[in-house]
């Protein structure tokens, strides 16, 4: 690998990673420099972006964050609190150089473990977790056409909201009250801490392109709301919550109904529905409206071989913290909640 580079970014390669990045089909919005700018914006983790060159040409790129928790561990990742990131390459021998230097920077900065979040298998020893799944769905080239690809009954559960008087409507950064609004109490009702409203500004701010959200209302108030991510043909929805009070109602079919439909008008070609576990509700949910599974490679690097660290909700050391945090009132988990879920990739 004599004749590879491989360096943290600096302002002169900016211009060859954006080229980079345009030619790689799966690059994300996650990939672009700026999204370190977020993290650091919203949760003040220090970042670091390597690129690799081949014969002066960047080959591979590797946005990595550093989280260091007592609760939760030392860790570098690839990346927190989205579905993707990683390794995007040219090819593996980039990837290993990347690697390579990553595992140099956890080891100084005294990392337990190197999380990769990647859409393709790897070809290396890294060990690996297959367990979760995205779920995609072809759109058609216009609303009718979508309309038609559903079943009978998925079209009658959409009809619900409606009937019931429910509205849905997709803006920007003024619809963040109301996302917002929905997703904390949600996220409460599961157990878990909610993202802060200042990282999905931040989001807004420097990505407003490609950022929509997408709200249902009944009497003009929020009952359901998701945030949308479009990038390359790619209409993402990361984050979607309704409020259970209204679950008899179906506020959900009429927010993924409007947001596939406003996938097909923008001229997408891909509705990303998230990342799911086979077999649960919301595998199910995805499913019926014709999504289908893709599967996701996480892979890791342990300090001394040492296991894969288990940091997930579904770890028995976390159900009474999960317990407790579903009576807790809203208006305390809003204030508590980021300063917990920053650590928690």
């Amino acid at each position: 690998m004599s004749n590879l580079s491989v360096r943290l970014c600096m302002p002169d390669d900016l211009h060859g990673i954006g080229k980079f990045l345009e030619t790689v089909p799966l690059a994300s919005l996650y990939h672009q420099v700026e999204w370190l700018e977020i993290v650091e914006r919203s949760f003040g983790h220090r970042c670091y972006y390597l690129r690799c060159k081949k014969e002066g040409e960047v080959t591979g790129v590797l946005p990595l964050v550093h989280i260091n928790s007592l609760m939760f561990g030392n860790m570098l990742v690839s990346l927190p609190f989205v579905n993707y990131g990683g390794l995007c390459v040219r090819d593996m021998e980039s990837g290993q150089a990347l690697i390579q230097e990553a595992v140099r920077i956890a080891e100084s900065v005294g990392a337990r473990h190197i999380e990769l979040r990647q859409e393709e298998l790897l070809n290396n020893r890294m060990a690996m977790l297959s367990h979760k799944v995205s779920m995609r769905l072809a759109l058609p080239r216009d609303t009718e056409a979508l309309s038609k690809s559903f079943p009978s009954k998925l079209r009658s559960q959409i009809k619900v909201p409606i009937k019931a008087g429910m509205t849905a409507q997709i803006g920007g950064l003024e619809k963040l009250d109301s996302f917002y609004h929905v997703f904390s109490i949600n996220m409460r009702d599961l157990g878990t801490p909610a993202l802060p409203k200042e990282f999905f500004r931040n989001f807004m701010e420097i990505f407003p392109e490609e950022t929509r959200i997408c709200t249902v209302y009944a009497a003009g108030k929020p009952v359901a709301s998701g945030f949308l991510v479009g990038y390359n043909k790619k209409l993402e929805i990361p984050w979607a919550s309704s409020l259970r009070d209204f679950n008899r109602f179906s506020p959900n079919m009429l927010l993924y109904n409007t947001c596939l439909e406003f996938g097909c008008q923008s001229g997408y070609e891909i509705f990303d529905f998230g990342r799911s576990t086979p077999g649960e509700g919301t595998f199910r949910f995805k499913q019926q409206w014709g999504a289908t599974p893709l599967p996701l490679y996480w892979y890791y690097w342990t300090k001394e071989g040492k296991p894969i660290p288990n940091i997930s909700v579904r770890n028995p050391k976390y159900q009474l913290a999960i317990a407790v945090w579903q009576m807790l009132p809203v208006s305390l988990t809003r204030i508590l909640g980021p300063r917990i879920v920053r650590n928690i990739p």
